[in-house]
């Protein structure tokens, strides 16, 4: 069994920056797509950004493109996800996935084990 276990979330003013990072266990991520997303009170669950397991490839959505990072270190079995220029509408419940689909981009994580989030608060 897969455990994905999020962590680095926090309250930080507008403009600010926060990283987060999703630890795995249970099994190597190397070889699988691992992905984040976000779900803000009343609002379904968006998807953020994926990478492919070599780490070469990435996908973001548009509404953090050029301010998110997403990366990964397989050696440590983790992921992160580097938040900067941080905006209020980014607050929400921030959730890893590893992807059971396949191993390409763009992933649909339509079987996927997930974390169990860490929450981003953007003051303004």
């Amino acid at each position: 069994q897969v455990q994905l276990v999020e962590s680095g979330g926090g309250l930080v003013q507008d403009g600010g920056s926060l990283r987060l990072s999703c630890a795995a266990s249970g099994r190597t991520i190397s070889s699988y797509v691992m992905g984040w997303f976000r779900q803000a009170p009343g609002k379904e669950r968006e998807f953020v950004a994926a990478i492919v397991g070599s780490g070469i490839g990435t996908h973001y959505a548009d509404s953090v493109k050029g301010r998110f990072t997403i990366s990964r270190d397989n050696a440590k079995n983790t992921v992160y996800l580097q938040m900067n220029s941080l905006k209020p509408e980014d607050t929400a419940v921030y959730s890893c996935a590893l992807s059971r689909v396949s191993s390409s981009l763009p992933n649909s994580f339509a079987s996927s084990y997930w974390g169990q989030g860490t929450q981003v608060t953007v003051s303004s």
